[in-house]
């Protein structure tokens, strides 16, 4: 990865964070901490909270209690742009790109916190690391495929050179083999260069094979946590993910 691409990992931590809408908590009491060099996944089934935790953690859904650090900086309740310029990276599940606009006009958009003058060399980062997008600099991004797409929305969000990456079902709708290739060769390589990654993933298997930690919620909470060599060992989680019933949301 260019030295360009990303920043030094920082610390991500959730302290007993409860979170929701209109003063309802969604998911509550929840303890979650990712380190630099390290993949944190969060699975768990359909409704269970993954998606309103990780929006908490960047400031999209309010935290109702507890708190949310980068480093031993509070960052709770923070506006999504102040988090970004603080070196969270966050992708959605959905509306991750701009579909009017062009590859080049997307990665611009993503640079619109730097000095004009760093924006093309920080474009030039991007494609080192997704040198397929080069190809399509021109092309919509509603055109794009879904494998391209979700190259595009991390290349947007990695114009800043975060620190810390947070990703929503990054393999949502992909095939197989292109869900694989992104998260074994670009999200792993991430957290190998020094980032620190946390995710909510559909693919459990997939998940773990890239995870340092994992957490499974359930209802809100957590309810299992652990390294994916010790949950495989756990009969409740083989049975719950690793069956026939793999997390989906």
């Amino acid at each position: 990865m260019s030295v360009e691409l990303s920043q030094a990992g920082q610390v991500l931590t959730a302290t007993n964070l409860s979170a929701g809408y209109d003063g309802r908590a969604i998911v509550q009491g929840v303890n979650v901490e990712a380190t630099p060099g390290n993949v944190v996944s969060i699975v768990g089934p359909n409704g269970s909270g993954k998606s309103t935790l990780l929006k908490s953690l960047v400031g999209v859904v309010p935290v109702l209690d507890g708190t949310v650090a980068i480093g031993t900086r509070d960052i709770t309740n923070f506006a999504p742009e102040k988090v970004a310029t603080l070196g969270v990276g966050y992708v959605p599940q959905i509306d991750d790109v701009f579909p009017p606009l062009t590859v080049k006009e997307n990665l611009e958009i993503g640079g619109f916190l730097l000095p004009r003058h760093d924006v093309a060399s920080r474009i030039e980062a991007v494609l080192e690391f997704f040198p397929r997008l080069k190809e399509m600099m021109t092309r919509k991004a509603g055109k794009l495929s879904g494998g391209e797409r979700k190259m595009l929305a991390m290349g947007r969000v990695l114009m800043l050179a975060p620190s810390v990456l947070v990703l929503d079902e990054p393999t949502a709708n992909l095939a197989p083999m292109v869900a694989t290739q992104l998260l074994e060769e670009y999200i792993r390589g991430f957290a190998d260069h020094g980032s620190t990654v946390l995710l909510v993933e559909q693919r459990a298997k997939a998940a773990l094979r890239i995870s340092d930690w994992t957490c499974v919620l359930g209802g809100g909470r957590v309810v299992l946590a652990g390294a994916p060599k010790d949950l495989e060992q756990d009969p409740v989680f083989v049975e719950s993910f690793l069956g026939g019933g793999a997390a989906r949301r």
